[in-house]
């Protein structure tokens, strides 16, 4: 992807949870690396619109953080798909009041950020959706007479509050602490994995011995539905191959042992069937597909798909509910994965804390990682957008 605009911003996302813990949005976040940017918000447009599916389940939310660069985007959107947060303050303005019912007349989704200070008027409240709030802005926020979504939310605990307070969907990552707090080990307990994954990890185990064909066929048919799904993701436009994989023998023909790994690993990723990790899996397979893409620059392949299913994995602990040191006891990784994912050492890991400053939406945290990588914006944006754009077709 080629739009000069990329280079001038800082992207970030997370995903819209709703209360049965799908994940039925992607909000992406635009702020411009210098204040005396004037991005162009065309450019913006067809940099994203370019990628992201203009049917199906998908959903995407922009979060602008440049006012005129968002008045811009107002202004030419035409992609119901798309829906657009606008601040409290931009909303109460009467000069945008015209723009904002010609896009509602038009089936444009727009989401209110924040509380205005004075009530707005019903046609222009009738304009939104939802009104997005912050945690301490929920009390005030009666007067607007819309559903609300809770945005800046990080923990199990306060996704769960905030449907327990009515919110109608969450804007932020479930996952305990900072979104990579460490899982604790408990003194005693068995290193085991989920009944419902042991095949998948059989499997990986075998690949990595080099069983033949006929015994791992013999392994995956403890579970049809899994076969079914791994057929489903090898066939996908995600995965790029020229024919259609017909059985497991043809897929293992078509890639090799070495590239069945990572798909392996992203069916132990996706298969939980524990409906609050659904977002967990959300986070894991952009990551894996995000550093995938930061890694396509390199020579050594093998380093490609190593960093794949270190992203994918670099959430594991949270699912399976065990720390890394005794997870990959049991589980096959290549000793780079292991050095990010137990001692956060080793090539991998500046990548991993790049993919945790676009998680957190933070300016600052983005300029640290991209600088100790040496990538320009426009490259991380690139990879970050397409990575995102991928997901959507293995959801």
């Amino acid at each position: 992807m080629n739009h000069p605009i990329l280079a001038s911003l800082a992207l970030g996302y997370a995903p819209l949870i709703d209360p049965q813990r799908v994940v039925t949005a992607t909000r992406v976040s635009v702020v411009p690396l210098r204040p005396d940017l004037q991005p162009d918000a065309g450019d913006l447009l067809a940099a994203i619109t370019e990628v992201w599916p203009a049917e199906g389940s998908a959903q995407l939310i922009l979060s602008i953080r440049h006012e005129e660069q968002l008045k811009g985007v107002l202004a030419g959107i035409a992609a119901p798909r798309l829906m657009v947060e606008v601040p409290a303050f931009m909303a109460a303005d009467p000069a945008l009041a015209e723009t904002l019912q010609a896009l509602k007349k038009r089936g444009q989704a727009l989401l209110l950020k924040g509380i205005p200070s004075q009530p707005l008027d019903a046609a222009t409240l009738a304009c939104f959706k939802w009104a997005v709030l912050e945690p301490d802005e929920e009390a005030r926020a009666a007067a607007l007479a819309l559903p609300r979504l809770v945005t800046g939310v990080r923990g199990a605990a306060d996704v769960d509050a905030a449907f327990k307070r009515g919110a109608q969907g969450v804007i932020g990552w479930p996952v305990e602490g900072s979104f990579d707090a460490p899982v604790t080990d408990t003194p005693g307990r068995r290193n085991e994995v989920q009944a419902d994954l042991q095949v998948i990890v059989e499997l990986m185990s075998r690949v990595d011995q080099g069983d033949d064909v006929a015994r791992l066929e013999q392994t995956l048919q403890r579970d049809p539905s899994l076969a079914f799904k791994l057929l489903r993701y090898m066939n996908s436009a995600a995965f790029g191959l020229s024919v259609e994989v017909s059985s497991f023998r043809h897929a293992l023909m078509l890639l090799g042992y070495s590239r069945l790994k990572r798909w392996l690993a992203l069916l132990l990723t996706t298969a939980s069937k524990d409906h609050a990790m659904r977002p967990v899996m959300y986070g894991a397979l952009r990551r894996g597909l995000l550093m995938e893409e930061l890694a396509k620059g390199m020579d050594d392949a093998e380093m490609r798909d190593e960093m794949f299913v270190c992203g994918l994995f670099s959430l594991l602990d949270h699912m399976l509910k065990q720390p890394f040191a005794r997870l990959l006891q049991a589980i096959p990784v290549p000793e780079r994965v292991r050095q990010a994912l137990v001692e956060e050492t080793g090539p991998y890991a500046p990548y991993l804390g790049l993919v945790r400053a676009l998680e957190a939406e933070s300016v600052y945290d983005y300029r640290t990682a991209t600088e100790q990588l040496m990538l320009g914006a426009q490259e991380v944006n690139s990879c970050l957008v397409s990575a995102l754009s991928k997901a959507t077709q293995l959801d």
